[in-house]
């Protein structure tokens, strides 16, 4: 076993304890990108190594002198190229923003950069992080490790990629509509959309109207997951709500016998699935049977056509505040790729009675969650409808011989979570007949974002799918 196998907080137990200098483990890395980055096109705008191997040196020179930033000492990592890192590009993955360099941290990166990370880099993400599909015309596409020719899902694509390959330990993402969750099931790694408000939104952001998304932690472990979101997470002064703050890092393990898992499947047929998802996905459903669990397949909780409605409506509204200033700029909304632009038209097409139905729609979905969560302790899904499609394809456009009326309708199955902002981790579900991965969303209650972690901490050693199936690089 090499460097590379190990955890992330293995990797940062041996810094510390100065087993392993940063040095070692940063040489490691790089040496692992140059080996494989070019295979799959994960990480982008990578700084020059000759700075990298001098921040790693100088790491483990404060090591020496007993100085340790904390629990990231020393430890590579790429952040997605959504956020911003001080003195890095933020692309988003736009000609439009291609050569804006951050002159601040994001809140969740200072608290990583704090922790002790170098950042060494950005991962890739599709255009301003719209659709399930990691590519744009800045730096192409990002290409599935376990199918070259298929896609890493989005828009998390990146990370869920590289750590896949082998090329980090731990990773952030940002998850509207699954993308935290669909790269993770598709590239045989987590990824964890926490309770809306746990990472709060940085200060330059909206934190009141639009909570859709929100940042979390990606890794080959569910444990990692928990050591990366302690450094992520935590109350800020400027972030009007938030669940109580938690720690979560060695309180995963735990006794799950009895917990009451409702399989929600494919919401009573309203989702079409590509033949081959709901076999795989339970079969691994039944994991949970046998670790002593009570596995129930359910009717929808809800209408299928309400929580569309809903999310549609809102996302519109989310993306015109975000990509609208572009679109009003002749110049600029002649360089947007034209989902963003349906996008912004969708949302100045708006009326306030649309908005007003879609909030009241999202409240009762609230409350029919917290009648739901007093009979059962998860909600277990797919974490996408279709296996990974070809790389070239910019989204599918018919599943299961239903058309797709728009390009995301395919992550449906994400909006449950999503629309009120609930914990749910992506986890590997294993491989269809051709080899192609595909996951299981593990959704908990408002806050329950602890419960959620410890059945993926049993889920993951029952089946250590990552470990066990590796990328054939």
């Amino acid at each position: 076993m090499t460097l590379l196998d190990l955890s992330g907080r293995e990797i940062a137990r041996r810094i510390a304890a100065r087993e392993t200098s940063a040095t070692e483990v940063m040489t490691a890395a790089l040496d692992r990108i140059d080996a494989v980055n070019g295979k799959v096109n994960a990480l982008v705008s990578l700084r020059p190594r000759d700075d990298l191997m001098a921040e790693a040196a100088a790491a483990d020179r404060a090591l020496e002198a007993g100085e340790r930033a904390g629990p990231l000492h020393g430890l590579p990592i790429a952040v997605k190229d959504l956020a911003n890192v001080a003195g890095l590009r933020t692309s988003m993955g736009s000609p439009i923003t291609e050569g804006t360099v951050a002159q601040t941290d994001d809140l969740f990166a200072a608290r990583m950069r704090d922790a002790g990370a170098i950042f060494i880099g950005k991962a890739n993400a599709p255009e301003f992080g719209l659709g399930s599909h990691t590519f744009n015309p800045v730096f192409g596409a990002t290409l599935n490790p376990y199918a070259p020719d298929r896609s890493a899902g989005g828009s998390s694509g990146g990370s869920g990629a590289a750590l896949a390959a082998r090329m980090q330990w731990l990773c952030d993402g940002s998850d509207a509509m699954g993308s935290l969750r669909n790269p993770a099931g598709w590239n045989n790694v987590y990824g964890f959309r926490p309770s809306w408000g746990r990472i709060p939104p940085d200060a330059a952001g909206d934190a009141v109207m639009h909570p859709l998304s929100t940042m979390g932690p990606m890794a080959r472990d569910v444990g990692d997951l928990a050591y990366l979101l302690d450094v992520m997470a935590g109350p800020a002064p400027h972030a009007p709500y938030g669940p109580a703050p938690e720690r979560f890092s060695g309180r995963i393990a735990a006794p799950v016998k009895g917990r009451r898992i409702a399989w929600g499947g494919d919401w009573g047929g309203a989702w079409p699935m590509e033949p081959g998802v709901m076999e795989l996905c339970e079969t691994a459903v039944a994991t949970f049977s046998d670790l002593g669990c009570e596995v129930e397949t359910i009717a929808p909780p809800f209408p299928a056509e309400d929580l569309w409605e809903s999310w549609t409506v809102l996302r519109a509204f989310s993306v015109l505040g975000r990509v609208g200033p572009l679109y009003e700029n002749p110049k600029t909304r002649a360089q947007l790729r034209d989902v963003a632009i349906w996008e912004v038209e969708q949302g100045l097409a708006l009326t306030p009675q649309k908005i007003l139905r879609a909030s009241a729609i999202r409240s009762r979905w609230h409350a029919a969650l917290a009648r739901f969560f007093e009979s059962y302790d998860a909600l277990v899904l797919p974490t996408a409808q279709c296996f990974p499609f070809p790389v070239e394809q910019s989204h599918p456009t018919r599943i299961a011989g239903r058309e797709m009326d728009t390009y995301h309708r395919w992550m449906e199955v994400m909006i449950p979570a999503s629309l009120a902002g609930l914990p749910a981790l992506g986890a590997p579900a294993g491989f269809s007949s051709e080899g192609l991965p595909m996951g299981l969303q593990i959704i908990g209650p408002y806050g329950g974002d602890l419960g959620v972690l410890q059945l993926g901490e049993a889920y993951h050693g029952a089946t250590g799918w990552p470990d066990r199936s590796p990328p054939p690089l």
